[in-house]
């Protein structure tokens, strides 16, 4: 049976896939994994996007939690990042945010955070699961004065309002900002924001119904984004995905401003400001060789992890560094948050903006994006995660290495949910590079068919 847990809590279909069942035994499980060590009865704060199917899934998520004598607090719709850090703020015991992040509407999902407000570890998540799905009977039933109520966190945009505020030193007054909120759970959090900063606001997408969230628009979606900005003669624009959880921009002349630029932008005025730790920035294995490039011009190191925010995370808490994000916008500026937060990404963004006096688009150009060319070989799926072990693709990948390693990068990667191998060449040849990777992904098709 596949895993439960994905890359990033348990994702589906709302109703068909995960049910309001599933809800309810993940609230159980959850409940009890993340608090049986606690002396008193747990307190567990639960927040959902904008989705029509939210409401269901937070009635059968609670009451799995209460079912096992935890206490539920209901801050209803806020972006995921404000889970993260109010779960410490009010010094909970964990926290569940109801959201399927970048997905259309009929998906939702569930994800749990810990006391310190960081998203479960693989083997904390495999514990919830083999509760779940093997051992449910060593689950409490409490009856009576036993069980657990819900409440309501009523401050809680209020108090993320103000984290988010105390964040900068700096205040936005004559900045022109576009906002794109994706019908999203950043659709107050956003522009309440940057108003108490002192930005003005033009704003789209700004109004969920429940059946709108990433709709044609949001971070996955920037062409609206992109005409409102030059339209509006904006300084800059920010779209964030429908948890709210990650923020791309765009430049006052309508360029994409992705998390690989935005890592450049703030980690270097980090160092120039003296608070860049150890000169380093973590990325992904993903993260665009110009990324790498701007970092070797300017000291400062570029570390690679596997693609997903939570081992960006993971290294950055190992080894003591404080920024580190992906390419698609989620950024993590561990000084602030223990999560990809897109409305602080934008306000550490903006102070840069402000600090420097530059143009979105002066900022955006101390890092070329380097041409990335990815082509797909279908394999048989039980193949796809030993290709290196077929001699004549090693070899083919090792002249493919030797290659480009002057002026390019060469990345072999599976893909986790289909029986691809994905080949990605950077460099400055796109031609060059798009033949090459069609004749390795032919030969890794031939080879492992």
């Amino acid at each position: 049976m596949a895993r439960l847990f994905g890359t990033d809590g348990v994702r589906g279909v709302a109703n068909t896939e995960l049910t309001g069942d599933l809800a309810f035994r993940l609230g159980r499980a959850g409940a009890y994994v993340l608090t049986k060590e606690k002396k008193h009865a747990p307190r567990i704060l639960v927040a959902m996007d904008t989705r029509i199917s939210g409401d269901m899934l937070e009635s059968a998520l609670v009451a799995g939690i209460c079912s096992v004598g935890a206490h539920a607090v209901v801050a209803g719709v806020i972006p995921t990042p404000a889970v993260a850090y109010l779960v410490r703020k009010y010094r909970l015991d964990a926290g569940v945010m109801i959201s399927a992040s970048h997905n259309p509407v009929e998906y939702n999902g569930i994800k749990f955070f810990d006391e310190q407000g960081y998203k479960l570890s693989d083997e904390l998540e495999d514990e919830i699961e083999d509760i779940l799905m093997s051992r449910p009977e060593i689950l409490p039933s409490p009856t009576g004065i036993g069980l657990g109520t819900k409440g309501y966190a009523e401050e809680a945009l209020d108090d993320y309002l103000a984290f988010l505020t105390k964040t900068t030193t700096e205040k936005f007054g004559g900045i022109k900002v576009a906002l794109d909120c994706a019908n999203g759970a950043a659709y107050k959090a956003a522009p309440l924001a940057m108003l108490d900063l002192g930005a003005s606001l033009c704003i789209i997408h700004n109004e969920p119904d429940g059946t709108n969230i990433n709709d044609k628009c949001g971070s996955t979606h920037m062409e609206d984004l992109k005409a409102m900005v030059v339209e509006n003669g904006a300084d800059i624009g920010f779209a964030f995905d429908g948890d709210a959880d990650r923020c791309l921009a765009v430049d006052e002349k309508g360029n994409l401003i992705d998390g690989d630029k935005i890592l450049a932008i703030c980690g270097l005025d980090m160092k120039q400001r003296g608070c860049l730790e150890k000169d380093t920035i973590v990325g992904t294995v993903m993260s665009n060789l110009g990324l790498t490039m701007m970092g070797r011009e300017n000291g400062i190191e570029i570390l690679q992890t596997a693609v997903g925010d939570r081992y960006v995370l993971e290294r950055m808490l190992a080894d003591g560094y404080n920024i580190g994000g992906e390419q698609s916008g989620h950024v993590i500026f561990l000084d602030y948050n223990s999560t990809g937060d897109g409305v602080l990404t934008a306000i550490q963004l903006l102070s840069v903006l402000k600090r420097s006096g530059k143009k979105a688009s002066e900022l955006a150009s101390i890092m070329q994006v380097m041409p990335q060319v990815l082509v797909n070989a279908r394999v048989n799926n039980a193949k796809k995660n030993n290709y290196m072990d077929d001699e004549v693709v090693r070899k083919g990948i090792e002249e493919l290495e030797a290659e480009f390693s002057q002026d390019g990068r060469v990345l072999i990667r599976t893909s986790g949910t289909e029986p691809l191998v994905r080949v990605m060449i950077e460099g400055k040849d796109i031609e060059k590079m798009d033949k090459a990777a069609r004749k390795l992904a032919s030969l890794i098709e031939e080879r492992l068919k």
